[in-house]
């Protein structure tokens, strides 16, 4: 019997409630594995280079380092791994700056419960 691939994907946001949250709900998708979280760009930028994800969902707001430097920081050492980018209002230049960044798309926190692994399936494809 053949397995087929997990998804590998890191979560990245600045809060811990939500991150555990996308975790629960991606977790009961059998081709999904949820292979570490970050709290902000910086930790995802180390983060992609050890467990190497195929998707990372990426938080667009946070402190230290946000989703729009870290999605240039992955995708200029990793152009292979997909950037989702999620964002609380779905518009603005943020988002605009997310997608110039590199990200494949922005789902707003409140969409993401329903078109999230939808849209990590597609990135992987």
């Amino acid at each position: 019997m053949v397995t087929a691939q997990r998804i590998r994907v890191l979560l990245v946001d600045d809060h811990t409630m939500f991150r555990q949250g996308l975790r629960t709900l991606l977790q009961s998708y059998p081709d999904i594995e949820v292979v570490d979280e970050a709290g902000d760009g910086a930790e995802a930028v180390s983060k992609v280079s050890a467990v190497l994800p195929a998707v990372v969902v990426m938080d667009i707001s946070m402190p230290r380092m946000d989703g729009v430097a870290a999605t240039r920081h992955v995708k200029s050492q990793h152009a292979q791994v997909t950037v989702v980018g999620l964002s609380v209002t779905g518009q603005g230049y943020q988002v605009d700056a997310m997608l110039k960044a590199g990200a494949v798309k922005v789902l707003t926190k409140e969409r993401a419960v329903d078109e999230l692994y939808d849209c990590i399936k597609d990135a992987a494809a």
